[in-house]
């Protein structure tokens, strides 16, 4: 028997459902946020850089999920990844040139890692599955 919040979560059904999409949509939803004002205002090109590798996470999470085959699937969770990676170093650049002190930095830095440790994850057990 299975405790009631541990390991006890619900069939996926549609991508909506997985865990790693979730996460993903709440760390855009963060750096929205955390992109709304100060020197973030006047500099387009790095904010909207890092907003389009965030949304292109759950985006690609999602399309992948759509797709027909385990080998699209993984390709677009790779995509995913490699996006989690651009915001980690879109998020370094934006703490060098001082547009968020460290504070605020490691936070948003611990939620992409987290959201890229999940994609590893879930990648490694779509692959296992082809054993």
């Amino acid at each position: 028997m299975v405790e009631e919040g541990k390991g006890a979560r619900p069939p996926v059904r549609c991508f909506e459902d997985l865990l790693v999409w979730q996460k993903a949509m709440a760390l855009v939803k963060t750096l929205y946020d955390a992109t709304r004002e100060g020197p973030w205002l006047r500099d387009y090109a790095l904010r909207d850089q890092l907003r389009r590798a965030a949304v292109s996470i759950p985006t690609n999470i999602a399309e992948g999920f759509e797709r027909s085959t385990r080998k699209e699937y993984l390709q677009f969770l790779n995509i995913a990844k490699g996006s989690a990676g651009e915001v980690r170093s879109l998020l370094s650049v934006a703490e060098s040139v001082g547009y968020l002190d460290p504070p605020s930095h490691a936070p948003l830095r611990a939620a992409v890692t987290e959201v890229s440790r999940y994609l590893a994850n879930l990648m490694a057990s779509l692959k296992e599955i082809d054993r």
